[in-house]
């Protein structure tokens, strides 16, 4: 499932739009705070040709269908 946007809520929150109109808010600390620290949330972007969320310039970055599942408590 693509990811086609995001919103940063506050802190780990986001908000997620993937394909077909899906929209979940979820907290991913869980997912990434050994990796992104709560300064580096800000540099949250969309690679729009893989789907993928990518932190600090790409350096970490987390695959559409993992963020999918993610979402979904799976």
């Amino acid at each position: 499932m693509k990811l086609t946007n995001f919103t940063r809520e506050y802190e780990y929150v986001f908000t997620f739009n993937f394909e077909k109109g899906i929209n979940k808010t979820v907290d991913i600390s869980n997912l990434i705070k050994n990796k992104v620290k709560k300064d580096e949330l800000e540099t949250a972007h969309l690679d729009k040709d893989w789907g993928c969320l990518e932190f600090k310039n790409g350096m970490v970055d987390i695959e559409p269908n993992t963020l999918y599942k993610f979402t979904q408590g799976k």
